[in-house]
């Protein structure tokens, strides 16, 4: 089922990168933006990684970012781990929230964010974040950010356009701060 304004996470449980597992429980009582992206050596995942890692002071203390991807592990670990992200990266092989959420897979929306975004393509490129030849997931994965309230009740569920497409940062951060 696809999530809306109101409803409410109630289960969430997935590895990290550092070696824990998280649960849903982490958020009680903060805002946070959980966010589905693609396979671990997407190039626009690891630019929008980098771009909220370098902002990630802009954004209210007590904020959490919790960033899922549709990877193993020990993939995840080798292309995401240079980040040195202060937030949760967490990964869903089975794809087990995927399906729950109904993230979207599309090869058209792969196209277009390709092709309409090409540029934040070859920024990403240029940082180093270049896909691997064979990737452990699914091209086709369309991001869905979420931003769940204080109470943990969703206050937006954004099924993106395309493979780059996002909230902005500037919503985000607004968000944090409200």
């Amino acid at each position: 089922m696809r999530l809306k304004k109101g409803d409410k996470i109630l289960s969430l449980n997935l590895p990290s990168i550092d070696g824990k597992n998280f649960t849903i429980q982490e958020l009680q009582g903060k805002k946070a933006l959980i966010t589905f992206y693609r396979f671990a050596s997407c190039p626009f995942c690891n630019l929008r990684i980098n771009e909220l890692t370098n902002r990630y002071d802009e954004l209210d203390d007590n904020f959490q970012i919790i960033a899922i991807f549709d990877s193993p592990i020990d993939n995840l670990n080798k292309y995401t781990k240079k980040h040195n992200a202060p937030f949760w990266i967490l990964a869903d092989e089975a794809n087990k929230y995927f399906n729950k959420f109904s993230v979207e897979r599309s090869f058209l929306k792969f196209l277009k964010g390709t092709t309409i975004r090409f540029h934040r393509l070859l920024l990403a490129m240029s940082k180093g974040y270049i896909p691997s030849i064979i990737p452990k997931g699914s091209f086709s994965t369309i991001p869905v950010d979420i931003l769940v309230g204080k109470d943990g009740l969703i206050n937006e569920a954004y099924y993106a356009k395309d493979t780059s497409d996002h909230l902005s940062f500037d919503k985000v951060k607004e968000f944090s701060k409200s």
